[in-house]
């Protein structure tokens, strides 16, 4: 009888054991199942999350006839990039060209217009504002 009972002890402890082990590793599972889905959401937000700014290999040429462009018969609203305006500092060429590239193009890629201009303009999902000056996004 003593033996019957400490074999039934034993698969009763052992039982036990992989219950826990069971139960734990299924707890682990469900979190990182639910923490990747979280991780997931907050990308598919930022996927639609972009910002068209000057590519920093450009040479300044190409950037001040992209700059014109965009400003004149794009019709891009360059008003903020003026002295004494939000987005005037840092007075670069290339800061100056990334809002200008960005007005354009969140005013027109519902139209169809891309963030091309020659090479020059990227897509970036990080928002280039900064300080005063507030890079416009339209979903």
């Amino acid at each position: 009888m003593d033996i019957y009972r400490s074999s039934r002890l034993k698969n009763f402890r052992s039982l036990s054991l992989k219950h826990t082990a069971m139960s734990t590793i299924l707890i682990r599972i469900t979190l990182a199942l639910l923490l990747l889905s979280l991780v997931s959401l907050k990308s598919v937000d930022a996927d639609y999350e972009q910002w068209c700014i000057a590519d920093e290999q450009t040479p300044d040429g190409e950037l001040q006839a992209a700059i014109d462009w965009a400003c004149g018969a794009g019709g891009a609203d360059c008003s903020k990039i003026q002295m004494n305006q939000p987005c005037f500092s840092p007075n670069t060429l290339k800061d100056h060209a990334s809002y200008a590239f960005n007005n354009y193009y969140q005013k027109f890629k519902h139209k169809g217009a891309s963030c091309y201009f020659k090479g020059a303009a990227m897509i970036t999902e990080l928002d280039p504002s900064h300080g005063p000056c507030k890079y416009e996004y339209f979903p």
